[in-house]
């Protein structure tokens, strides 16, 4: 069954397994069943009965991961969009985000220190909360594991947009705009698609939380690191 291996035919299944995993999220209206998360479980699943390699399969996949950095820049579009509702608060927005990356950094670093974590396996922690791309490459500039970093990256993003908005309601943080960059900034691109789904002013300010975050997270992980006594 060669053409089981075939990357188109792969490719073609993991479209099909997404598509099918968001209309089984709408019907139930449950936010466990996550898209994403089911079409992760889902090709496991299918690889490991099919008896097909990771390395065979990401022959298609590599197909997808070329669109990530597209997809991540066209986030902007949103974001143009409200421009001038973010410029009148930008003080209050560029304060927020530096705080939130800062807790980000710092409480990850600390908590992997105090649990007996290794230098590199803490430097491909440090950086989970910004987007693949850029965390892959934070990762590998501090002498982290970039693999284990876009796992972890997966982890959360899909952590946040399951539970992410239940956290910011139980924490009573009901306004748009702080709920939006919170999931930008904590949870990365699958946190702003999920905002994305409410509205465009969601998905905006996710889409700056996100953007700010990441910069800031490659500007100051190296510096936070040295601080630890990390690296």
């Amino acid at each position: 069954m060669e053409y089981l291996e075939n990357k188109f035919f792969l490719l073609a299944v993991t479209f099909g397994v997404f598509f099918l995993s968001r209309i089984v999220q709408k019907k139930t209206g449950w936010v466990i069943l996550n898209p994403i998360l089911l079409t992760i479980a889902v090709l496991i699943l299918f690889l490991k009965f099919a008896g097909i390699s990771y390395e065979t399969y990401n022959e298609g996949g590599q197909l997808i991961e070329f669109w990530l950095k597209p997809a991540v820049v066209a986030l902007g579009v949103p974001l143009y969009l409200q421009l001038e509702m973010i410029k009148k608060q930008l003080l209050p927005i560029i304060i927020s985000q530096l705080a939130g990356c800062l807790v980000g950094l710092v409480t990850v670093v600390v908590i992997a220190k105090l649990l007996g974590a290794t230098p590199d396996i803490i430097c491909s922690l440090a950086p989970k909360s910004v987007t693949t791309p850029i965390a892959m490459e934070v990762s590998k500039a501090t002498g982290g594991i970039p693999s284990l970093t876009a796992a972890v990256v997966v982890v959360v993003g899909l952590f946040g947009a399951v539970f992410g908005f239940k956290v910011l309601r139980v924490g009573h943080v009901g306004s748009p705009i702080a709920q939006g960059l919170s999931m930008g900034t904590a949870t990365h691109a699958v946190g702003t698609s999920t905002a994305m789904e409410i509205s465009g002013k969601y998905g905006a300010y996710a889409s700056l939380g996100l953007t700010l975050n990441g910069i800031m997270t490659a500007v100051f992980t190296p510096t936070i690191l040295k601080l630890l006594g990390v690296i």
